[in-house]
């Protein structure tokens, strides 16, 4: 098979327009192309006068080795790539060995999950909230009744905080094994439409996120994995190995249970505070790193579509149109979009009581009449919240608190209208664009609740960005606060075999660990760091795969 990339293509093409294209890039008669399939299809827009599709195409032609000989020179002509998984090692059939531990059943530790079941090594998975379905109702009592529960909600539960996304499934990792693939080959087969494995930018949505995490989990129970919902890791037990050196040894339940354990996968994501601390204490290498601060924007979802497809805009293959933007301040600071959810909603991502965190979620549709993104500023550890390992946690909750705050002490946000925002004077109600955001947005000042740095960077960044895409800075585009789960405000430092730096056995991972940002590279992070802790495990009783 060939593989053939940028092949670009008017926007109504018929499929004999396709075929004739192939052949043509190929430089064989018609009757030379066996067959062919779509490897991925996105589009380029810079021209919207004139949007074309584009193509990798997987073909399959009567002569490969003289097509690929006339094209030597070309990038876009090359032999298709093995995009297959391989197990690195398999469990022997018999296997009765110690089972390892997965803390945390969002994307990382549902994918490092599947993969040891898969392998035979049977995995127990310790979630702190509840099953999905449970958490769902839970995440619907806050945004209606605001009403939170603190261990299910957008951040904990089954799925992780992506579940209540726009499920986005696309990744700027590096990832020459294409794990990726496997991440969306699994999702296919746990119920993602098919049209994932194709489309450039694929996503979701939530509701179908809920029932693909339910199908992986009856995968993994029929493999003899066990799930643990409603149950914390309270503790670590860490002893010392024959060499005096530490070596993780179980973990302290909230149930009362010290349960053994020696090779466990921290999965536990970016809100996990209260176990990044019970990590510190316990002396597992961790550290302050990066992360962004800021609001929601909302605007119509028709004022994005024309601004980046000018009259494609509605058109059914384009779907509703998303953005990313990016400004480097006169100061020095990044202001850029952030999880862009087109045709989406605002949504209530607290996890603590008193705090109000936002985040961004669709529906597969996407739908919904607003679009909207986080727009945030990049913060460091070294010039905003110096002080340890956790003063990004406290850094975090002081603006949360003082959103709640604003918003009215009853989990309603702080919001404002952008050309009150730009002016510096409070809001008093809202124009043509409504919030969606629930339980309600309290029409505020929002630099109550924001470092003046990211207030003057934000101000400085609209106008540039509203010249970039018109309409973006229209006075009554809605500014929602405040976003501040971004990413991870800790690392807990890993070495080249993925266990941490000073505790063997403990394999951190995914976002929460600061390795990952975003759902498919989480999953991804999670299958490497099952395939270490499976070839660490397994040793000499491993049956090649």
């Amino acid at each position: 098979m060939l593989r053939l990339t940028e092949l670009k293509l008017p926007l109504d093409h018929s499929p004999a327009e396709l075929e004739a294209a192939i052949a043509e890039r190929l430089e064989i008669e018609p009757t030379a192309l066996l067959r062919y399939s779509v490897a991925k299809r996105g589009n380029d827009a810079r021209r919207k006068s004139a949007i074309k599709l584009v193509y990798a195409i997987d073909a399959s032609v009567t002569d490969e080795a003289a097509v690929l000989a006339r094209h030597a020179g070309d990038a876009h002509v090359r032999p298709s790539p093995d995009t297959s998984y391989r197990f690195p090692v398999m469990a022997p059939a018999d296997w009765q060995g110690p089972r390892p531990v997965v803390i945390g059943a969002g994307p990382c530790g549902l994918l490092a999950a599947l993969i040891l079941a898969q392998m035979g090594l049977k995995p127990i998975i310790i979630e702190r909230g509840k099953a999905v379905r449970a958490r769902t109702k839970d995440t619907w009592a806050l945004w209606r009744r605001s009403e939170l529960t603190p261990e299910s909600n957008v951040q904990f539960g089954e799925g992780g905080a992506g579940t209540f996304s726009d499920g986005k499934l696309y990744s700027r990792i590096k990832d020459p094994r294409h794990l990726g693939r496997k991440v969306l080959t699994e999702f296919v087969k746990a119920g993602a439409p098919p049209e994932i494995l194709t489309e450039a930018h694929p996503h979701v949505g939530t509701f179908r996120l809920v029932t693909m995490v339910m199908s992986i989990r009856e995968t993994i129970e029929a493999l003899g994995g066990e799930y643990r919902f409603e149950t914390r890791v309270e503790d670590f037990v860490i002893g010392r190995d024959a060499h005096g050196e530490r070596q993780l040894e179980g973990l302290v339940l909230s149930t009362g249970e010290v349960l053994p354990a020696r090779r466990v996968i921290m999965a536990v994501g970016h809100s996990a505070r209260d176990t990044f601390a019970v990590l510190h204490a316990a002396g597992v290498h961790i550290e302050a790193k990066p992360f962004a601060v800021g609001v929601r924007i909302e605007h119509p979802q028709r004022l994005i579509d024309v601004a980046r497809y000018g009259p494609g805009a509605g058109h059914p293959i384009l779907g509703p149109a998303a953005y990313s933007l990016a400004h480097q301040t006169s100061h020095g600071r990044s202001v850029y979009s952030f999880c862009m959810c087109p045709g989406g909603r605002v949504v209530a991502a607290a996890s603590e009581p008193g705090r109000v965190v936002t985040n961004g979620m669709s529906q597969y549709s996407r739908a919904e009449f607003n679009a909207n993104s986080g727009l945030v500023v990049d913060i460091n550890p070294d010039r905003d919240y110096p002080g340890g390992p956790l003063a990004g946690v406290a850094f975090q909750r002081k603006w949360e608190e003082l959103a709640f705050v604003a918003g009215g002490s009853t989990y309603r946000a702080p919001g404002q209208k952008l050309g009150d925002f730009l002016a510096g004077r409070p809001s008093t109600g809202f124009g043509e664009i409504t919030p969606s955001y629930q339980p309600g947005v309290t029409p505020t000042d929002l630099s109550q609740c924001l470092p003046d740095f990211a207030i003057a960077a934000m101000r400085e960044a609209l106008p540039v960005f509203g010249r970039q895409m018109p309409g973006y800075d229209h006075p009554d585009v809605v500014l929602t606060g405040v976003e501040t789960r971004t990413s991870s405000p800790v690392r807990i430092t890993r070495g080249s075999d993925l266990q941490s730096l000073n505790t063997p056995g403990l394999y951190p991972a995914g976002e929460g660990a600061g390795y990952a940002g975003g759902i498919l590279s989480a999953a991804v992070d999670g299958i490497r760091v099952a395939e270490a802790l499976a070839m660490d495990l397994l040793g000499q009783a491993a049956v090649r795969a």
